[in-house]
């Protein structure tokens, strides 16, 4: 059957709790409020509108998600603009509290049942003190209607803030963590199982720090089959750059079979100032906000 799989950095879908003013900050510090002293903040309904609107446009079955604070943040959000998203919405939203002290998460949505989840968020490194995933890598089993499996393994690196080169070292760790765990579950040769990698690598090519992942002869990274000038997927306005950060990886056996596969780069819910874009902007997108995020949307139909 054909799938349509994706990937979105959403940038901060955030619901946070809004404190009464009578709470004090130590209180806060002190984790001592309860739920009757606090509410939500409600979706603003211009960022969050638009990158519903990013999310209906490419009408995935299967998106994975990076940047969405929990949960009940994400139900409210698919509850809210439910008119915007594919077929209605997603019956099947999945986000676990991660390792990120920003609280930003990695998740799913899916038109399609799960089937099983394991996290890899406890994962340690050699000397045994420090996690390995920034955030997590979430291993989901999604049935689909013919009754087969498709693995989706949700990512979502570190990333360069406090530098690109100082940072490589942690997302190197990581790649090669992930490829231990495609060797764990599939075995000697993993590309011959159906699964998907996608995330946000957070490095652009080429990147020592991903080599020992994009290197591996059986994924293929489907974005590659796109003309170069095309494949860029975060949109950087400090110095106006313009990088795949944003990645779909194929199981060779998937690959295979799809060889006409190409992905879609939807780029409207981008700030106006990214010049790149060509194509006319969702309504209500500013010169730099409100915006869908600073990323794009990815999504490839293939066969399963």
């Amino acid at each position: 059957m054909r799938v349509r799989i994706g990937t979105f950095n959403t940038e901060n879908l955030f619901a946070r709790f809004r404190f009464k003013d009578d709470i004090s900050q130590d209180d806060i510090r002190r984790e001592t409020w309860t739920v009757d002293a606090t509410r939500f903040m409600p979706f603003s309904g211009g960022k969050e509108r638009i990158t519903a609107q990013a999310i209906g446009a490419i009408r995935a079955d299967i998106l994975g998600l990076q940047e969405i604070e929990n949960m009940d943040t994400l139900k409210a959000f698919v509850r809210q603009f439910r008119q915007f998203l594919p077929d209605g919405g997603y019956p099947y939203p999945l986000v676990i509290d991660g390792n990120d002290r920003r609280l930003i998460d990695v998740g799913l949505l899916s038109r399609f049942p799960i089937d099983c989840i394991r996290t890899h968020q406890f994962d340690r490194a050699a000397n045994g003190q420090h996690v390995i995933f920034s955030r997590d890598c979430l291993e989901i089993d999604v049935r689909l209607p013919h009754g087969k499996i498709l693995t989706v393994f949700v990512n979502h690196f570190k990333s360069m803030h406090e530098g690109r080169t100082e940072t490589m070292p942690i997302r190197r760790l990581q790649a090669e963590r992930l490829v231990e765990i495609l060797h764990e579950r599939f075995g000697e040769d993993p590309g011959s199982a159906a699964w998907v990698v996608l995330g946000d690598l957070n490095d652009y090519l080429p990147s020592p720090a991903l080599e020992p992942l994009l290197k591996q002869p059986w994924l293929e990274n489907v974005v590659d089959r796109l003309r170069p000038d095309q494949q860029w997927t975060h949109y950087y306005a400090g110095n106006d750059e313009y990088h795949q950060l944003d990645f779909l990886l194929l199981s060779k056996s998937l690959a295979t079979a799809n060889p006409q596969a190409l992905p879609t780069i939807e780029r409207r819910g981008l700030p106006k100032r990214a010049r790149q874009v060509t194509s006319p902007r969702f309504d209500g997108v500013g010169a730099t906000f409100p915006k869908a995020s600073d990323h794009c949307p990815v999504v490839v139909e293939i066969e399963v």
